[in-house]
């Protein structure tokens, strides 16, 4: 990923504004291509709209991103009525799908560069179809076809919605005769093949937002066979030029029966004039009126053919040579030399260059996560996680996790029962400092051995650091010896080399140990004594306080760093270039207590852009990709004096406060779950308590992600990020004694303040158990805020009918006047949305 928006980038950039203007390959902000080839660089879904530009632009941005898209448009109406929105998507094999919704207006192609195929579902409002000075109404679910070159247009009369997919013409140019004779025409929707295509766009136009890469490439390839047969029965319907009916009904059943026979070897022009009880000069001479011979037809048939296989997942075992042998080539040398005739290149360069393509874009999306498919990448990392846990008490090495054993640190008070449970009534305190020792960095697991062991109702000061500390080293680091231990890193050694749930090797990305498949440092383990699965945990917080700067250039104050980056909602909706950036905030919060016990503020220092850095091991990361690179100051350039006026109150809070999941391996840090996790809630503040359902003996309580404020949402990608110290008291509430509570019956994270419950819904409820083995990677690829509202909902309706013994229509009406429902964060690839109820709702 680079900081600008070009042709080696535009995988990120997913506005079609006029403000990034890419090189253009068939309509739309795609890169270019080898020659032949024909396969750009997969896109993510690009999204445009005019709300995003001020009422005096929509126009102007409304024609430039039709441009981008490969139309104009004429007769639009005036600015004040113009509304539009596109939402493009490309597949891997150079296929372009779009969504486009606007107001009444004049669509034709703009024939940008080279020659493709439009095949438009008309989804909503009235059109017609102008082709050839003739007008065809189209109903709705009708389809166009619309060769990209010729003079045709759409009229839409009033508001509409159509779903357009711009094909190659090379995907099926070897695949009829005369393809570049047929006109636009009008394909009816309920009827025949045209229903069956219809109902098949349709699908893929309410789906595109979400489809991956791998699942567009099968679906690419059945659009072709269906448009295919359709385009085929047209010809039949109308007969090529030059051919009388009898001749055009002979040629055609030939070339059904080569399509049929490709894979044979042995089929001729011989074969099948005798076939069809012609001379076989007959027979050619039908080719040369259609505009081919015999054997160039069957050449390009077979290559077609092949050139598919080549890249078809379900040929990726194939070795080349069985792929022209299965298409009716007797020798490879022949086959190689007329391939690279007709495509400008060796089967064996498109095949890779496909391959590279794919590798391209799983790198460029730089999804959070563990990439699909990589469990056999992560078995080694998982046998070390089982090593550790079988490691004796008294062992102090850190292992390869960074998992530290049973080794208690400094208490504050001098006890000879250190480390016995306590008498019934003595409850004791615990200090818990963040060092290399004491944390895990981007993972939780139930086989990390605790750093800490409590009982119930004991209290622990922790302290947590934020992991974008690195982003101001001297503000944030320097002089902080228990900060300088965690984040280490020279070219000799890293102190917390695993950052993430990823493979040790970093042989997905090549990022650094962990891949960065998860980013929060986490303070802990701690144990909690007789906790046990089934149990609640209590997490009280009393206290909360920012960690202040040790170096003596910034002593005593306190700081902390938002980074606008790429997994924010934001990045694919920038306006202003360079497009995309990532662009990081340094804030100075209120360190002292203030007069009167009034608000503290935070205010912004200055920022940056990130820039390319080159991390201690030599790894260069263009974007923030893998937590804890230190910012060398040299490369960037601070830009002081924003924000002027600006003062943010602070509301410190812990984004992430974790028991460990009951599954095996190491979990992604980032998305939140029925165990709690990256709540990003700043509600989990002094005075709540946070209860969470116990998922393994122990409890084994984490936390970290500390935050100095945030917004619902999170809506950059973070808050701003500030290493806290807390107080905490931890108390067990045993399985037996929950009945009657609040937090009976509790399978999701519940937070309680002192005027509130505030209940935690996520677009995967607990994805752990509904994905499955490919959990870490499912889980980012469709979260909506659909899916969160509505498990909220329904935790919110049994949390009602539960606990306050409301009958569902009671508490379905009490959620529509009195419960308030937000977006806790949109960033962490489980979606959240809380609901809170509050507790004066109640009388009594």
């Amino acid at each position: 990923m680079q900081s600008t928006c070009n042709g080696a980038n535009i995988a990120h950039c997913d506005d079609l504004s006029a403000s990034s203007r890419p090189s253009k390959s068939g309509g739309c902000l795609v890169t270019r291509t080898r020659p032949g080839i024909g396969l750009g660089v997969p896109l993510h879904l690009l999204r445009f709209t005019t709300e995003s530009h001020p009422e005096i632009e929509r126009l102007r941005a409304w024609r430039e991103a039709l441009d981008r898209m490969g139309w104009r448009s004429d007769a639009i109406p005036p600015a004040q009525g113009l509304h539009g929105m596109i939402q493009a998507q490309r597949s891997i094999g150079g296929f372009d799908l779009s969504l486009l919704g606007s107001a009444a207006q004049t669509l034709e192609p703009n024939a940008v560069d080279g020659e493709s195929v439009l095949i438009v579902l008309h989804l909503d409002g009235a059109a017609t179809l102008v082709a050839d000075g003739r007008r065809q109404p189209l109903s709705l679910n009708d389809l166009v076809y619309l060769p990209s070159r010729e003079g045709a247009s759409l009229v839409f009369a009033t508001d509409f919605r159509a779903f357009v997919v711009r094909i190659p013409h090379a995907a099926i140019k070897g695949r009829l005769l005369a393809l570049s004779s047929m006109c636009a025409w009008r394909i009816a929707g309920d009827t025949g093949v045209g229903h069956v295509f219809s109902g098949f766009l349709a699908s893929l136009a309410e789906s595109m937002a979400t489809l991956s890469t791998n699942e567009l490439r099968p679906l690419e390839l059945v659009l072709v066979e269906i448009l295919v047969a359709m385009l085929a029965s047209h010809q039949r319907e109308a007969p090529i030029s030059g051919l009388t009916s009898s001749q055009g009904a002979i040629f055609s059943r030939v070339c059904r029966s080569i399509d049929a026979r490709l894979g044979d070897p042995k089929i001729s022009l011989t074969l099948l004039a005798a076939e069809e009880r012609v001379s076989q000069r007959y027979l050619q001479k039908l080719f040369e009126i259609a505009g081919q011979s015999f054997s160039t037809y069957l050449r390009l048939r077979r290559l077609e053919r092949c050139r598919v296989a080549l890249v078809d997942p379900l040929c990726a075992k194939m070795s080349i040579s069985d792929i022209c042998f299965r298409w009716g080539f007797n020798d490879p040398a022949h086959f190689s030399r007329a391939f690279r005739e007709q495509y400008h290149t060796s089967p064996r360069a498109f095949r890779e260059e496909a391959s590279l393509d794919l590798t391209r874009h799983l790198v460029r999306s730089i999804s959070r996560g563990l990439p699909f498919k990589t469990e056999a990448l992560l078995l080694h990392a998982r046998g070390a996680a089982l090593a550790s846990a079988q490691a004796g008490p008294q062992e102090a090495a850190i292992e390869d996790m960074n998992t530290v054993v049973a080794c208690p640190p400094v208490d504050t008070r001098t006890d000879s029962t250190k480390g016995v449970a306590r008498r019934p009534g003595k409850a004791r305190h615990h200090l818990l400092r963040a060092t290399a020792n004491t944390v895990h960095w981007g993972y939780f697991s139930h086989d990390l051995k605790p750093v800490l062991e409590v009982d119930s109702g004991d209290t622990v000061t922790i302290e947590t650091l934020t992991q974008h500390a690195s982003d101001d080293w001297a503000r944030m680091i320097a002089g902080d010896p228990g900060a300088e231990s965690v984040f280490h890193w020279t070219a000799e050694r890293k102190n917390v080399n695993r950052r993430g749930a990823g493979p040790l090797d970093a042989s997905i990305y090549g990022r650094g140990a962990g891949e960065g498949f998860g980013v929060h440092i986490c303070t802990g383990p701690i144990a909690v004594r007789g906790a046990e699965p089934g149990d609640v945990l209590e997490v009280r917080i009393l206290d909360v306080r920012p960690r202040r700067c040790a170096n003596p250039q910034f002593s005593g104050r306190a700081f902390g760093s938002n980074a606008a980056a790429w997994w924010g909602f934001h990045y694919r909706e920038l306006l202003t270039e360079p497009k995309p950036r990532e662009v990081v905030t340094i804030y100075e919060l209120d360190a002292e207590p203030q007069p009167d016990h009034g608000p503290s503020y935070a205010r912004a220092v200055y920022n940056y852009r990130w820039t390319p850095q080159r991390d201690p091991f030599g790894v260069v990361h263009p974007t923030i990709d893998y937590p804890g690179v230190p910012v060398d100051p040299s490369t960037i350039e601070e830009n002081h004096g924003i924000l002027k006026g600006v003062k943010i109150p602070v509301r410190p809070h812990f984004g992430l406060i974790a028991v460990a999941p009951q599954q095996d391996g190491l979990i992604d840090s980032i998305p939140p779950s029925a165990f709690g996790g990256n709540l990003d809630n700043w509600r989990v503040a002094q005075g709540a308590s946070v209860f969470l359902p116990i998922g393994a003996p122990g409890a084994l309580l984490s936390l970290g992600d500390p935050h100095a404020s945030q917004g619902d949402s999170e809506l950059c990608g973070t808050a701003i990020e500030c290493s806290l110290t807390g107080d905490f008291q931890l108390v067990l509430h045993k399985s037996a004694t929950l009945a009657g509570q609040p937090y009976a019956d509790l399978t999701y994270p519940l937070v309680e303040t002192p005027d509130e419950w505030v209940l935690h819904g996520f677009s995967h409820a607990n994805y752990l158990a509904e994905f499955g083995a490919h959990a870490q990677s499912k889980v980012y690829e469709k979260p909506t805020l659909d899916l969160a509202m509505r498990d909220a909902f329904i935790k919110t309706r049994r949390f009602l009918m539960t606990t306050k013994g409301l009958t569902e229509d009671e508490a379905i009406s009490l959620m529509s006047v009195a419960v308030d429902f937000g977006v806790t964060q949109v960033v962490d690839g489980n979606w959240g949305v809380h609901a809170i109820i509050r507790k004066a709702l109640f009388e009594g």
